[in-house]
């Protein structure tokens, strides 16, 4: 079932949560764990008002300004103020091609200079307007088949990204434009919906593109709140799934399994588009390497190690500690605080939203267990308003990529809060995996 932005566009939405902060349980790989606890109608009932805004339990903050999105969680305390703040300027930071005292080691090709180049603000991506190059897009490659640890087959000479910019002496390996036919639609009281339809082309390849290549164009995700989503215990989200309906509610979630680096074993995943990566330190790594092209420990080889000169295996690029303070970073940003509260549009959508199923995907409140290291983010209640489960979202919306147990018509849901003020802090109001919708309204049919 289609439950992506279902209904939102009767939403007036700006990081959604209706409910008091309490504690929940550790963190546990029990699979009994019962999310039952966790009532997806408590919006429904009466509230203390003064409470129900904390969107992200503790780490709730209250701007509504174009930092809404970079603000560090309010419980941050002690040496973790100093992490968060390292983790904020290697997060912002230029890399630059060379062996550089400091942030070296870009390339030889690669997507952008920065995170905050992709994330502005910490905020969403979009697709280029006309003239424009790829900043927050990028495009997800394979080919049929599966690689090792049942992920994607790495392209031969492409890999699993394709890579639009090369440091001197060494050419991209693509060039992108797209264009888009517009979709008409109607719903259910007759009104007229419009959806761009993305054609994406390829062109000046360095070598030829392979035949039966998969692309998947991906927008940048915002990065707040991480943390939470993270310190969601496995056994809420396995008890969450229902892979084969047996509620027989028309929806069928299920969790994606990845690979863990570091543990070298399989691994609940659940960031990413379709939730490819189990853990932030995994995530930031491979943003690292694959977005910039810049080595570590967890992922030591270039992207076109073996395809071309100057591409050979070497001392990792970027520090552990860097990697570690990035993760951080993610993992405690504030989560800005709902807003409108008692505005009747706000409240009535609130209601229709529930009463047609929205939630039973894009799932309002969840517990956080305990994470190691990170107590700001630990036993928590937060309305991120996510399953962090895969759901099957049609052929308008399929890539065709298969990603570990992501089918190519499969994403994640992706969080709500905070959607509210995308337009505030990042300028646009795209949103879908690659921006297609021009507003929530497009959001809803797509």
């Amino acid at each position: 079932m289609r439950c992506f932005l279902l209904g939102v566009g009767l939403l007036v939405l700006a990081g959604c949560s209706d409910a008091a902060n309490v504690n929940s349980p550790e963190r546990t790989d029990d699979p009994s764990t019962d999310p039952s606890t966790v009532d997806p109608t408590a919006t429904l009932r009466p509230l203390d008002r003064a409470r129900a805004a904390l969107s992200g339990g503790a780490t709730t903050v209250f701007d509504a300004t174009s930092t809404a999105f970079s603000q560090p969680a309010p419980n941050l305390t002690g040496e973790d103020v100093g992490r968060h703040e390292a983790g904020d300027e290697e997060f912002s930071a230029t890399f630059v091609a060379g062996a550089a005292p400091e942030h070296g080691g870009l390339g030889p090709v690669f997507d952008n200079t920065s995170c905050e180049s992709c994330h502005v603000g910490d905020g969403r991506g979009r697709p280029p307007l006309p003239g424009e190059p790829f900043n927050s897009l990028l495009f997800r490659t394979s080919v049929p088949g599966v690689g090792p640890h049942g992920g994607p087959l790495a392209a031969r000479g492409f890999g699993t990204q394709l890579q639009l910019r090369a440091i001197a002496g060494y050419q991209p390996e693509v060039q992108a434009a797209v264009q888009y036919a517009e979709s008409v639609g109607t719903f259910a009281d007759r009104s007229t919906f419009q959806l761009r339809v993305p054609r994406y082309s390829f062109s000046n390849s360095y070598l030829p593109l392979p035949g039966g290549l998969l692309v998947s164009p991906r927008a940048a995700p915002a990065v707040f709140g991480l943390g939470l989503l993270e310190a969601v215990p496995e056994g809420v989200l396995r008890a969450l799934s229902d892979e084969n309906d047996r509620n027989r509610d028309g929806i069928s979630g299920r969790l994606n399994y990845v690979w863990d680096e570091a543990r070298g074993r399989p691994a609940v995943g659940r960031f990413g588009w379709k939730a490819n990566a189990p853990n932030l330190t995994q995530q930031s790594a491979g943003a690292f390497n694959g977005d910039m092209g810049i080595t570590s420990s967890l992922f030591p080889a270039e992207s076109c190690e073996g395809d071309r000169p100057g591409c050979e295996r070497h001392a990792p690029e970027v520090a552990d500690q860097t990697v570690q303070n990035v993760a951080f970073y993610t993992r405690t940003l504030g989560v800005p605080a709902r807003r409108n509260l008692d505005d009747p549009k706000a409240r009535e959508g609130e209601l229709l939203f529930l009463r047609a199923g929205c939630g039973s995907c894009h799932f309002p409140t969840l517990p956080t267990g305990s994470l190691p290291g990170v107590s700001e983010v630990s036993n928590q209640l937060i309305h991120p308003y996510t399953d962090l489960l895969l759901h099957d979202m049609g052929p308008a919306l399929a890539d065709g990529r298969p990603d570990f147990r992501a089918s190519g018509s499969e994403w994640r849901t992706p969080p709500l809060w905070g959607i509210g003020l995308v337009q505030v802090v990042n300028g646009h109001t795209n949103f879908l995996h690659d921006g297609r919708a021009r507003s929530l309204l497009e959001a809803v049919p797509g």
